[in-house]
């Protein structure tokens, strides 16, 4: 299977108390980088998390959101912490022997201060305990997700490989034609400057053209490299920098094609392989 690094998923549990949804997002990057958000009350379960979801991914910019959305039947008022209250006056109290300037405490300030209050719905155990079986819920419906767009990244690929091997295959009938075309033309100027032709002259001046326009080494290598494509997306699995790698191998090898150009036909050929080869590399990025 082939995955894509861009996914959504987001589920939702219902409880006594409210309703827990659980939300992952992801786009492409160079590497794992996850970022979660949570309530306060569940930051003891962060590294479950994340040890759940580093246990799927390999790379992709990750989003974790969670939320917590209590009954209107069961929603309490929230309650101060009277221990962090009095732990914030002792606080207050000795940075202002340290610092007498020091701007006092405003009740608009405690009250912002995490951990000063506190809800009874959202510290319950059965959040908790129901957030884990969440996770893998959605993770779940996250891999279906990266998985269908993973196939149509693969199939996208594997028609642009068709096309460049259809490309391909038909540069190579065309190097004998251009060569005996040369050949044909220097005749004509010899014959032309010096009354005759000059047999000897003619075999070096086509031996050293055909030289500079083989491309044979170079068709080959680009074939190697369309094979090696498609073993790598029939194989599956995390395999988003090893197409990449290709990527850069199929366009060297089209640009030396361009180079050695002999006709104008050979010149669109080259032209329309890297342009699907450069279609294949921006759909690689999404590839984990």
């Amino acid at each position: 299977m082939i995955y894509s690094m861009t996914g959504f998923a987001v589920t939702t549990t219902e409880l006594d108390t409210g309703s827990l949804t659980l939300e992952l997002r992801a786009v492409n990057h160079r590497y794992l980088d996850l970022q979660i958000r949570m309530p306060d009350e569940l930051r003891n379960q962060e590294s479950m998390l994340r040890e759940a979801i580093a246990g799927q991914l390999t790379r992709g910019k990750v989003e974790c959101r969670i939320a917590f959305t209590p009954r209107q039947s069961t929603q309490n008022p929230a309650q101060l912490n009277q221990e962090m209250v009095h732990q914030l006056a002792a606080w207050s109290a000795q940075i202002k022997e340290t610092f007498p300037t020091a701007k006092e405490l405003t009740i608009s300030d405690v009250l912002r201060w995490n951990g000063v209050l506190e809800s009874a719905v959202l510290s319950a155990d059965t959040l908790q305990s129901t957030l884990l079986q969440l996770l893998k819920q959605t993770l779940q419906e996250f891999a279906s997700a990266r998985q269908r767009e993973g196939d149509k990244l693969s199939a996208f690929l594997l028609e642009r490989v068709t096309q460049i091997d259809v490309l391909r295959s038909s540069v190579a009938p065309r190097i004998p034609n251009a060569i005996a075309t040369y050949e044909a033309k220097l005749r004509a100027k010899l014959f032309e400057a010096l009354g005759s032709n000059d047999d000897e002259r003619v075999r070096q001046e086509i031996t050293l053209y055909a030289s500079k326009v083989d491309v044979d080494e170079e068709l080959s290598r680009l074939q190697t490299h369309l094979d090696e494509v498609r073993r790598v997306l029939n194989k599956g699995g995390v395999v988003g920098k090893r197409l990449d790698f290709l990527m850069q191998e199929l366009h060297r090898e089209a640009n030396t094609l361009g180079s050695k150009s002999v006709d104008s036909e050979v010149s669109r050929c080259a032209m329309d392989i890297k342009i699907l080869i450069e279609q294949m590399r921006e759909q690689v990025q999404n590839i984990e």
